[in-house]
């Protein structure tokens, strides 16, 4: 259980720092760009732990957040565009 809270207090800083790395200007709320880190660090985090790339709490899963969270804002960003 204190594995899932810690994902979700370091997808939110991950959330702010993907959005800083992120060119261009999103129109996000900070709700909506901490609920897209989230997602980022989950996905990432899990992913990477499955495929043995890591274990909890190593540095490249602090990395591997922030880039899954950079590729959500990105992938959002273009459906938000189509539509």
């Amino acid at each position: 259980m204190m594995s899932i809270l810690g994902t979700i207090v370091i997808g939110l800083i991950v959330g702010f720092i993907a959005r800083a790395i992120k060119p261009g200007d999103d129109k996000l709320g900070w709700i909506m760009t901490a609920v897209l880190g989230i997602a980022g660090s989950f996905l990432a985090t899990y992913a990477g732990q499955a495929m043995g790339l890591y274990k909890a709490g190593a540095t490249a899963g602090w990395i591997a957040s922030v880039v899954g969270a950079v590729v959500l804002l990105v992938i959002y960003s273009l459906i938000k565009k189509k539509a």
